[in-house]
């Protein structure tokens, strides 16, 4: 990456991306959230790789945009209309998170400590989510006189039903870990010693089965949010025709003859 405060290795079968800005508490300038979409969507080019896990260097997963990058752009902002300013901006960073989402390679967030605003939002953008049982989450743009407006309430509405989601809109109000499991918005909860552990636990299971499959069966469920349930099921039969020739199906059914794990190359 151009930037140490966005950092990415290659372990195995994972890659890991750390946003590495531990002294302004992981807070995001629109170019990092850039960094991270960009390095998410580097796993395309990696065929190995069946697996993405996101975690925050310091003690806290991300305190949200940092205002100061706001303050820069004021200059710009002055120079133009502010509301056309605005959509520009918010479509910049709306279109790093889609295109984190849009990548068939699972994309895993290891959270702990807080989960504020846009690092929320970030994580909504996610596949699967495993936080510390310390971990808080909330969005608070509401005391701002504002709206989460990079996917927020859209993804968390989704995500969590409008009921849930209004809850934690229009209060601003903080949701710990044991409530974010009970409603959905994060998928395992695990004591912080373990939460690196658990998380590369839960990718190592992802990365076990066929990457095509996986792949397709996580652009079934996203794509087909709020289709009706004809269209969702052809996209479905679109999807196991284009799997049932493949050669990782082949070599699951030997496998299974032969009483071995399979192999699955993606191919």
């Amino acid at each position: 990456m151009s930037t140490s405060l966005i950092t990415k290795r290659i372990d195995g079968e994972l890659l890991f991306v750390t946003i590495n800005r531990p002294e302004k508490r992981n807070a995001l300038t629109p170019e990092m959230l850039e960094e991270v979409a960009a390095a998410i969507c580097s796993v395309d080019r990696e065929p190995d790789v069946r697996a993405v896990i996101v975690s925050g260097a310091g003690p806290i997963f991300s305190a949200g945009i940092d205002v100061m990058s706001l303050a820069e752009n004021q200059g710009a902002i002055g120079r133009q209309n502010p509301a056309r300013w605005l959509r520009r901006f918010a479509g910049r960073l709306q279109h790093a998170l889609d295109t984190i989402e849009a990548t068939e390679v699972p994309v895993i967030g290891a959270l702990h400590g807080q989960v504020l605003g846009m690092g929320l939002e970030l994580a909504l953008a996610f596949d699967l989510r495993v936080a510390s049982d310390d971990c808080r989450f909330s969005i608070p743009e509401a005391r701002l006189g504002l709206v989460a407006d990079v996917g927020g309430t859209t993804r968390l509405s989704r995500l969590l039903g409008p009921s849930r989601a209004k809850d934690m809109l229009l209060t601003a109000r903080a949701v710990d870990a044991a409530e974010a499991l009970q409603w959905g918005l994060v998928n395992r909860v695990v004591p912080a010693a373990e939460l690196a552990t658990a998380t590369a636990a839960l990718a190592h299971d992802i990365a076990r089965n066929a990457p095509l499959a996986v792949g397709l069966a996580k652009l079934i469920v996203d794509q087909g949010n709020g289709l009706d349930k004809q269209t969702q099921m052809a996209i479905e039969r679109w999807a196991q025709s284009q799997l049932i020739a493949t050669a990782d199906v082949q070599e699951a059914v030997m496998a299974f003859l032969e009483k071995r794990p399979a192999k699955f190359e993606g191919k």
